[in-house]
């Protein structure tokens, strides 16, 4: 037993990570760039990651996957010598072995392994409880790498965006009852995670600016269209979801360090919202005079949702373009704004150039 024991402690401290003897020559950045990372759950999961998403080519823009980018593949298309969301990695270990490792002391990682950048240690699935604890803990490991360096992040950035998956599920009762108690608990729970990660991040990084994300609207998903058709049911949930995102923002109220961004208003400006009745009456996003993108499912970009119910390509790249007006704004950050013309430029190739032909066709 004993020997057999040993033999499960030699593999996880052999248990490579994917990353180079020698992690810091990946490492290479540009000068005066600032890092920034990023905690959060399949809306910040960068979808060009070939580990989790492209042995099923239906995943993450179908035909059209090999352009279809979340905001961080944007940011590091367009902004990557200002904003530097690292390397692109294959990085991290099975979620119980990154646990295992930790209670030996060990360094864990990254956990799950994806194919990412490094300061991205947002994974699909994750819900706010994998922001402090469990196998997929994501605040203290990437402490762990802001440690090795932390002068750099004395002038960094951390995004935080996570809680739709704590939420999204009880969107019934919040037509129902918008003060009801479990939603109270979910509010309760996940602001107090996010608080306990910016405690620990901002006890070792107090220069560290950290930028919270509110909770998005499901009833604005095209997905839910048929749902929740009345005024009364609407406003409700609007009321409950306005009590969640209420309570993130006082998170960073009085530090200057510290900023919220409204997902919510952000949707709105773009596409809108439901009428006075409760039904779909979302408008057009038209950034050229051949793109016109509707709040509707595709997985072309002129669908606002991939077919699989995240954001698309100009859904991500407008939430680019607004990120880094905030990040200016509320940060003061030396960041070059993305102009309407910049994203179209970027955007129009990708578009007109239509989806993959599968193979023999």
């Amino acid at each position: 037993m004993a020997l057999i024991l040993a033999a499960a402690a030699l593999t996880l401290v052999l248990w490579s990570d994917g990353m180079p003897n020698d992690p810091s020559s990946s490492r290479v950045t540009a000068p005066g760039a600032i890092p920034l990372a990023v905690l959060g759950d399949s809306n910040s999961h960068s979808y060009q990651d070939n580990l989790w998403f492209a042995a099923d080519t239906t995943e993450r823009g179908g035909a059209y996957r090999s352009r279809t980018f979340q905001w961080t593949e944007v940011l590091a298309r367009l902004r990557g010598e200002q904003l530097e969301l690292g390397p692109w990695v294959r990085w991290g270990r099975p979620g119980v072995v990154a646990l295992a490792r930790e209670w030996m002391g060990l360094r864990g990682g990254r956990a799950p392994r994806k194919e990412d950048y490094l300061y991205n240690f947002a994974n699909s699935g994750a819900a706010c409880k994998n922001l402090m604890g469990g196998r997929f803990r994501q605040a203290p490991r990437l402490l762990a790498l802001m440690n090795e360096d932390p002068e750099r992040w004395a002038r960094g950035v951390v995004v935080i965006r996570i809680g739709l998956n704590n939420w999204a599920g009880l969107m019934d009762l919040q037509a129902a009852d918008p003060a009801a108690p479990p939603l109270r608990e979910v509010v309760a729970y996940c602001t107090g995670e996010i608080k306990a990660a910016v405690a620990m991040i901002r006890a070792a990084h107090p220069a560290t600016r950290i930028l919270l994300v509110g909770v998005f609207n499901e009833v604005d998903d095209p997905a839910n269209f048929e749902r929740w058709q009345s005024a009364a049911e609407v406003r409700n949930i609007r009321l409950a979801l306005d009590g969640f995102n209420a309570a993130i923002r006082r998170l960073a109220e009085g530090d200057a360090r510290m900023a919220f961004f409204d997902d919510v208003a952000w949707f709105r400006s773009h596409w809108g919202s439901r009428d006075a009745d409760g039904k779909p009456a979302y408008g057009t996003v038209e950034l050229g005079p051949s793109l016109r993108v509707t709040n509707s499912i595709g997985d072309d970009p002129r669908h606002a949702v991939l077919t699989d119910l995240h954001p698309g390509l100009v859904w991500n790249a407008l939430w680019a373009q607004a990120l880094v007006a905030h990040l200016r704004e509320a940060f003061g950050l030396p960041v070059t704004p993305i102009s309407d013309e910049e994203l179209l430029r970027f955007l129009e190739p990708l578009v007109a150039a239509g989806p993959v032909k599968a193979p023999g066709s």
